[in-house]
This record gives C-alpha cells, structure tokens and sequence, in this order.
C-alpha cells in the first residue's frame, strides 16, 4: 500500500512537470518564436494556388508565419513549409536558397526577393510568390494584408527586385535546395509550446515595430 501511494506521488509530480514544461507561451508582439507548419499536402502548382488562396485577405503581422496572419517571408515560409519543402524562415535567408531565375523565365510559384531601389544595395527585405503574366501575391506591410500587386502598376517593384528563386521544378519532380551561402540556424517550434496571432486578436498600430 505504502509502495503504490509512493508510485503514484511520483507519477503525479511527473505528470505536473510534464504539463510545466509543455504550457504554451501566450501570445505578444512581437512574437519571433518560428511555428514551423505541418505538411500537409504535396508539392506541386495546384496546392500552392490552394494554399494562397486561403490566405489572401489575411491581415500582415510582423514576424508571424500564419496560419491566421503573415509577414511577407512567413506566408512564403507556411505555403512551401506546408507542402513539406523546408525553406529559411526570413527573406534575406529564403534569398540564399534554390536556384536563380531570370524575371522573364518565372512560373508560378517562383519566388521574388526585393530590396531598395538602390541597384548597388543587395539587402533583401521583402518576398513576394509570382504568380504569371506581371502578378506576385505577397503580404504587404503597405496594405496590412495578403494581397495581389502588378509590377505594371506598381512599377516601384521592378527598380526594388534583387533576385528570383525557384524551389520546385516545373515537371514538379525536383528540388533545389542548394544555397549559395552559409544559412543562419535558427530554432523552430510548435503552437504547443507558443501561441501565434489569432483571429479577434488586436492588430498592432505600426505594421513593423520600431
């Protein structure tokens, strides 16, 4: 009797520092813990378009990766994540990977890293997914949400473009995967452990925090 007692305090303390240690972080902005999606589905142009489609309208947030809102790289990083093709979670890493593009040889789902316009400049801070025919869906700090421009009628664009990447074949058979550069670990995790921007949450006052 005394035995099982004893067997049961234990398994109840582990128990509580199981659930300790599993507790999810509350939600706050910024929030730069790296969710890493699920896979879903399978890569190829038909469940990128799904996947984007689901997501246009959502509103940006700085340094979220969905599946609720985005910053520019996170809807990029959610859409490959979710097909099971891990990419860098920012865009200057993103930028690193995969195979380069010239603008006039993209397809769907090629990405298209931008800068400033000074042509000198190789800083990358923004990532849009082309779509054909001048169209890239991006999530916009300038329009606090996923949407669709035109490089026609936003030709400010054009003179921001520093380089296109490709990460899936357009037999949809390959990857490339190769980077040109060392990327920067960084550390992934899971809604178990923290929370991300939900729906009925307040936006922030300043799409990017100072």
């Amino acid at each position: 009797m005394k035995h099982t007692a004893h067997s049961l305090l234990l398994l109840f303390l582990f128990a509580l520092l199981f659930s300790a240690c599993a507790s999810t972080k509350p939600y706050s902005y910024p929030n730069y813990d790296i969710i890493k999606p699920e896979k879903i589905c399978k890569p190829n142009r038909k469940n990128i378009e799904a996947l984007l489609t689901s997501y246009l309208g959502k509103p940006y947030v700085w340094a979220e990766e969905g599946p609720d809102s985005f910053d520019c790289s996170g809807l990029t990083y959610n859409i490959y994540g979710s097909m099971g093709i891990d990419i860098p979670r920012t865009a200057s890493e993103q930028a690193k990977m995969g195979r380069s593009i010239p603008f006039a040889n993209l397809h769907y789902g090629d990405l298209i890293f931008f800068g400033s316009t000074n042509k000198r400049s190789k800083r990358i801070n923004h990532v849009g997914m082309y779509l054909g025919n001048g169209w890239f869906a991006h999530a916009s700090s300038k329009y606090r949400r996923v949407t669709i421009s035109h490089f026609e009628k936003e030709p400010k664009y054009v003179k921001r473009m520093k380089v296109c990447k490709r990460y899936l074949s357009k037999d949809e058979r390959n990857r490339y995967m190769n980077c040109d550069v060392p990327l920067k670990k960084m550390d992934v995790t899971s809604t178990r452990y923290t929370t991300p921007w939900k729906t009925g949450m307040s936006l922030p006052k300043k799409a990017v925090p100072s």
